[in-house]
């Protein structure tokens, strides 16, 4: 990745802390990233991982403990100006995972699409709003007529084009898609995916991709971060990091991505990560780079060692 690349969005020694006192758990810790203006930063995880939950700190959903979130060099976490914070909300969209929860059931699909626009141009006449609509609704391969319906009259993979028109009609520059494709039949997820990718071509869009399939990511995503229990353990592009995978819970995570050659699948052997084979306690690990661009949460022992035979770890090509 060339250093030249305009950063959009600086991550910078994130946490994320849930309750207080001795109930209190770190969902994020320390982790650390820069996104580049216009390509797909993917986010890769198990469920629990914290993930979703570093997407949402970055839309100011969760509230963050420490840590900095820098988009276009401004800080936006924590307490910051009105104007700000209109900006943030109109050039950091996100799509949820969930198309049946995230949508109002009791609103009409206008309304739901364009409530973004009601809410921060309080100006704008119907008729160029319902135009914004009609447009936006268009874009995701929606009828026109589909703005006077309600979300239960649509299917999952309707009502999760619903949520991306919803986002793209604010004109956002960064869009976070946490799982936008896990809740829809498998039919469907390829449809979706083409349309991200035709309207990040088109509209030059920033992705965050949050998803806890590797195979998907390697279809989308221009580089990906590896999370496990809210720490990042590697991070590179994409085609580097499944080839030469070097953390073993990545290692893991690869392993059980399944093979569409039945005998290579019967023949492969499933990882099982074990934290307790790095000797943390011991030797604690540090942000380190492993080759090339290719970074790794790993003490000293294991960079001499190379975490082993790091040769062909592509289990995708079989």
């Amino acid at each position: 990745m060339s250093a030249e690349r305009e950063i959009l969005l600086d991550v910078k020694d994130l946490h994320v802390t849930f309750g207080s006192g001795k109930k209190a758990f770190e969902a994020v810790r320390g982790v650390s990233f820069q996104v580049y203006r216009g390509e797909t930063f993917g986010i890769v995880g198990e469920s629990g991982s914290g993930k979703t939950t570093i997407g949402r700190a970055i839309m100011r959903i969760h509230p963050t403990s420490a840590g900095e979130i820098l988009y276009k060099g401004n800080r936006i976490n924590g307490k910051i100006s009105r104007q700000l914070d209109r900006q943030v909300i109109q050039e950091i969209q996100m799509i949820f995972q969930d198309p049946m929860a995230s949508l109002n059931e009791r609103a009409k699909v206008d309304y739901i699409v364009s409530e973004g626009l009601i809410n921060l141009h309080k100006k704008m006449s119907d008729e160029e709003r319902r135009r914004r609509v009609q447009q936006a609704l268009a874009e995701v391969g929606l009828l026109p007529e589909f703005a006077s319906r309600f979300p239960h009259e649509f299917s999952g993979g309707q009502r999760q084009r619903i949520g991306i028109a919803r986002a793209l009609i604010m004109e956002p520059e960064c869009i976070i898609a946490d799982e936008p494709i896990s809740a829809l039949d498998v039919s469907i997820r390829a449809q979706v995916l083409n349309l991200l990718a035709a309207l990040q071509k088109s509209r030059g869009i920033t992705y965050i991709f949050i998803a806890h399939d590797l195979s998907v990511m390697r279809y989308f995503s221009d580089r990906i971060a590896v999370v496990y229990k809210g720490r990042i353990v590697e991070l590179a592009e994409t085609e580097e990091l499944i080839s030469h995978a070097a953390h073993p819970y990545t290692r893991a995570l690869l392993s059980a991505i399944p093979m569409p050659n039945p005998v290579s699948e019967r023949e492969k052997k499933l990882t099982v990560y074990d934290p307790s084979i790095h000797d943390y306690d011991r030797n604690p690990p540090r942000w380190q780079e492993f080759r090339p661009g290719h970074f790794v949460l790993a003490n000293d022992r294991e960079m001499e060692e190379g975490f082993g035979e790091v040769n062909d770890f592509d289990y995708l090509s079989s």
